[in-house]
């Protein structure tokens, strides 16, 4: 009954910052809640093994993935934050404040996937689902990475509109999710 009240409590604020998009299903918005939602899932079930066995190697990989998804959403908050022309507003009510982006990042992280925010949210699922490992919650960490994947096909749609063929060519030199890879 604990995990279901810690849930509930943790998910309100994740409905309060989604509501623009809870019923905007072809957003990016609306599959990123879900995601979202997912991870408090995984959180819940896993938190009280968070510290256990530190020397395990489950837990040293994941908390190599949960730094390196913490460094990814710090570097691209940074490079989004400085991507906003003087004088120029981006107008769209769905999307959060660093979103209202008005000039194309590619620097910094960007440089090498279109997606680090999303990169760091797939690092987090499976840091978080490392700390105690279970066939049962691995189909809600699987379930997540789709759920993220699809929100940055969203979100490229989305980019496509604003930025058009200047983000088209974007694309073809970088990656979607993971460096070099994807």
């Amino acid at each position: 009954m604990d995990k279901v009240i810690l849930f509930i409590a943790l998910s309100l604020p994740v409905i309060f910052f989604s509501k623009k998009n809870l019923f905007e299903p072809r957003r990016h918005g609306y599959t990123r809640f879900f995601g979202w939602e997912c991870i408090l899932v995984l959180f819940v079930i896993n938190y009280g093994h968070w510290f256990k066995e530190p020397c395990a190697v489950n837990q040293i990989v994941s908390w190599v993935l949960l730094i390196i998804s913490a460094w990814f959403v710090t570097e691209a908050a940074v490079r989004l934050s400085q991507a906003r022309k003087r004088g120029i507003v981006r107008v769209d009510e769905k999307l959060f404040r660093f979103e209202k982006t008005t000039e194309l990042v590619t620097s910094g992280i960007f440089r090498y996937i279109r997606h680090p925010m999303y990169s760091s949210l797939l690092l987090l699922v499976w840091g978080i689902w490392l700390k105690h490992p279970l066939a049962v919650t691995l189909p809600v960490a699987l379930f997540a990475s789709w759920l993220f994947w699809l929100t940055a096909k969203h979100d490229e749609r989305e980019c496509l509109e604003y930025f058009g063929s200047s983000y088209s060519d974007y694309m073809t030199r970088t990656k979607m999710l993971i460096p070099f890879v994807f």
